[in-house]
């Protein structure tokens, strides 16, 4: 059977994640195609295990040859999936092992494991977005004509697309009221993610990426303040304005959300017109800025 790729989906996700310069990798490899590009992935999500074992055995003094060139390929496929960060914290590592500095080489092992686990997981939860076939087959992408096009090409495409998309909104109030109010205001224009439970904001956050987040300043269980370093915590949810929806429109309440990021408040109950006006002032302004 024939296993195709909804590459578009793929791409769209991880080129949303600041730190993965998939761009500067087409401009650099101006040859490179789709199906190169998804080769690369299919060795880092193989490889990321591996390098963990080799950091371990390297900082307990049992490493050998092979687990340095472990370190050495992983160092070459983030190079080519754009993810430059960890080079020099690799080359860190392994100079103090060499120089006997293991507490330092222990903080540098740290590093790459929590980066390395981090970068493994938004690139699995982008390919949870293709319900099309097993991403590790990614060999039958020979008979994919998407696959051989040009890398370069494919982003100039999906940033055509971008520009005509719906752009992402999540929003999280216990009040299903206010939920379908904020719903019905903005899903001719936006693309409109609801919760009512705070609880499984951490979860959906795997899945999506809003450009905007509009969140109850008071809950039962997490408040909306609860939910900003939870957001924050995610590298792709790192930048998006966050709004707090709140009965008290106070001094204070303003001083705290302002303190933790929020970008402003929208006093409840709010009049649909003000809600679009918001939201469209602080998109079109992170998209300047």
């Amino acid at each position: 059977m024939e296993i195709r790729f909804n590459q578009n989906n793929i791409l769209q996700t991880l080129l949303r994640q600041s730190d993965l310069a998939i761009k500067e990798v087409a401009e650099n490899f101006d040859a490179l195609t789709v199906r190169e590009y998804f080769s690369m992935l299919c060795e880092f999500i193989a490889l990321a295990p591996l390098t963990s074992d080799a950091i371990e055995a390297i900082s307990n003094l049992n490493g050998d040859e092979e687990a340095n060139q472990c370190f050495v390929t992983m160092k070459n496929v983030l190079r080519g999936l754009g993810y430059q960060k960890l080079s020099p914290v690799i080359d860190a590592f392994l100079n103090a092992i060499k120089n006997g500095n293991t507490k330092y080489a222990a903080d540098c092992a740290k590093n790459i494991s929590n980066d390395l686990n981090r970068l493994h997981k938004r690139i699995m939860t982008a390919i949870k977005t293709d319900q099309s076939g097993d991403f590790t087959n990614v060999q039958k992408m020979d008979d994919c004509t998407f696959g051989k096009q040009i890398l370069r090409i494919v982003l100039q495409q999906l940033d055509n697309e971008n520009v005509t998309r719906k752009l992402q909104i999540l929003a999280i109030d216990d009040s299903p009221v206010v939920l379908k109010t904020i719903s019905s205001t903005l899903s001719n224009h936006y693309n409109v993610f609801t919760l009512t439970d705070p609880l499984l904001a951490e979860k959906l956050l795997q899945e999506i990426t809003p450009e905007l987040f509009l969140l109850d300043y008071k809950m039962p269980r997490l408040s909306g303040f609860d939910l900003v370093p939870i957001i924050r915590n995610f590298p792709e949810h790192s930048d998006p304005p966050i709004i707090f929806l709140t009965s008290h429109g106070t001094s204070d309440t303003v001083s705290s959300a302002a303190m933790l990021g929020a970008c402003d408040f929208i006093v409840k109950p709010f009049q649909g017109n003000i809600l679009r006006e918001k939201i469209a002032q602080h998109i079109v302004r992170k998209k300047l800025f």
